[in-house]
């Protein structure tokens, strides 16, 4: 179970999804037809241009770079962007009708890393020990642990990845999106703070 420790007026929050009915991941993945599919940033990142929802987002775009840059010990696999007024009871206590939130699949580069549950584990207690010390922000951050189907080959391994929920609120869409760009930031910073540690024990 995940639980919620307040920072100022910043939400930081870890669970572990594992059960039967949650989300999974193929990793890589690809739509069907012509529709989206994965893009390997981290080996070429030219290919963020061909990111779509990184398109006018520089908040977005400066993230994935950060991620998959080799001073991070993740890359991204997936991710989108969105706004909305529908403010869950949970989120009341920002006092704000808008938020902007995102989501970023991560997993981790040492392909050993990526069966390792205890890994993920640490990596998460310790993103959101780091994250507990940034400033104030009206922001929410949520890390769940998931379970994701790794292609080796024509073979398919059971091992995990992360997916990274973002919310930023404010009166309206666009202050929104300037506390969600914020919190971003903040988030890329605690990822590369250290990279080698976050995994271990």
């Amino acid at each position: 179970m995940g639980r919620w420790s307040k920072l100022e007026s910043m939400q930081v929050d870890f669970a572990v999804e594992l059960g039967a009915d949650d989300e999974t991941l193929e990793f890589p993945w690809a739509a069907s037809g012509d529709g989206p599919r994965y893009h390997d940033l981290k080996r070429q990142p030219e290919t963020l241009a061909l990111i779509q929802e990184a398109t006018g987002l520089a908040a977005l775009r400066d993230f994935l770079v950060v991620v998959n840059s080799p001073a991070s010990l993740l890359e991204s696999a997936k991710c989108d962007v969105w706004a909305t007024t529908e403010i869950n009871p949970e989120e009341e206590i920002f006092g704000a009708p808008w938020k902007f939130g995102s989501y970023v699949d991560l997993v981790f580069t040492d392909p050993r890393a990526r069966f390792s549950f205890d890994a993920h584990q640490n990596l998460l207690q310790k993103l959101t020990t780091l994250l507990k010390r940034v400033p104030e922000a009206p922001a929410s951050a949520e890390f769940l642990l998931r379970r994701c189907f790794y292609h080796e080959g024509e073979n398919m391994r059971e091992g995990f990845y992360v997916t990274f929920y973002l919310f930023g609120y404010g009166s309206d869409e666009v202050r929104a999106r300037q506390q969600w760009g914020i919190a971003l930031k903040l988030t890329s910073h605690a990822i590369t703070r250290s990279p080698s540690s976050l995994s271990r024990p």
